[in-house]
């Protein structure tokens, strides 16, 4: 990671990071030696050898500069065709400004690897609304940035004013009042649209024969529920619970959580169990004990 703060500067910058001390000395020990002759050493690198023959000596350090960091610079050029362009100082100042906000080197890696798109943003039209969204609209703290980041890198690579915010309006209105935890368990959905995805599958479970309101209530409940696909998990696990295991939706309305499990792997093999053995046993204790907790259940049921 060392050498990515070198490899990404275009000028003998170093870039800052918290860090202990004895990683911080080792680290100015590194840039030393590297900033006198830095094409030099990129040249001996094996990384930069095995690059195509033809290409710039800028493109092989901006490869080079991706692949240290942890990026997969394949992925990356072609997710995102603008790095191809994007200069190596303007990489080094969106690493700077990203380490401004407490983000540290080693989590850019896979940071860029999810959403290469931000090595190529603007901080200040681009970057600089996100992070002030995180304080101003959910009291995210300064120091907390990396956290909430870190769960969701695609915070970075939304509009401030063209889908978080409108989807944290839209969250509210339905009864999501604890900003915190949007941000550090469920930033997912903010980075949601709202007219595709969350409307769509809450409009699916009403479709299903739940009212408006528990059809709210369980998406409060279990926030998941709006990370589900409808056509591979709704509707095959709904028909599934509807056909054989012909429960009522009352269950479902209480334990939302059902659609969490995986139908093949969990809810059949504990449902044919449950048949087998001619018990009854609710959707809670079915699914979320262990193997040898539901073991247990259906001996101390059978003796009953």
């Amino acid at each position: 990671m060392l050498a990515a703060t070198v490899a990404c500067s275009p000028s003998p910058v170093t870039f800052s990071s918290p860090k202990p001390s004895a990683e911080l000395e080792q680290q100015q020990s590194s840039n030393n030696l590297l900033t006198g002759k830095p094409k030099t050493l990129l040249h001996t690198n094996p990384l930069y050898q095995t690059t195509h023959a033809n290409l710039s000596f800028e493109f092989k350090e901006k490869i080079l500069c991706l692949e240290i960091m942890g990026v997969n610079s394949g992925r990356a050029l072609a997710q995102n065709p603008s790095l191809r362009t994007v200069s190596l100082h303007s990489i080094h100042e969106i690493v700077t400004f990203l380490q401004s906000k407490g983000i540290h080197l080693k989590d850019l890696g896979r940071i860029f690897g999810m959403c290469p798109a931000i090595l190529t943003s603007h901080i200040k039209s681009d970057l600089d609304p996100v992070f002030d969204f995180l304080s101003s609209d959910l009291k995210v703290p300064d120091q907390n940035f990396r956290k909430a980041v870190n769960k969701c890198p695609r915070l970075l690579v939304s509009s401030a004013r063209d889908q978080l915010k409108p989807a944290l309006f839209y969250l509210r209105r339905l009864g999501f009042k604890d900003v915190h935890a949007l941000a550090y368990q469920d930033p997912i959905l903010l980075v949601s649209s709202v007219e595709k995805t969350l409307i769509p599958k809450l409009d699916f479970l009403v479709g299903l024969g739940f009212s408006k309101s528990d059809a709210v209530a369980m998406v409060l409940r279990c926030p998941a529920l709006f990370t589900f696909s409808i056509e591979n998990n709704f509707r095959p696990k709904f028909e599934y619970f509807r056909e054989e295991i012909e429960g009522k939706l009352d269950e479902i309305k209480e334990f939302p959580q059902y659609f969490s499990f995986s139908l093949e792997n969990k809810i059949k093999p504990r449902h044919m169990e449950v048949v087998q053995s001619g018990l009854n046993i609710p959707l809670p204790l079915m699914l979320k004990t262990t193997d040898d907790e539901f073991r247990e259940l259906l001996l101390i049921k059978q003796h009953i």
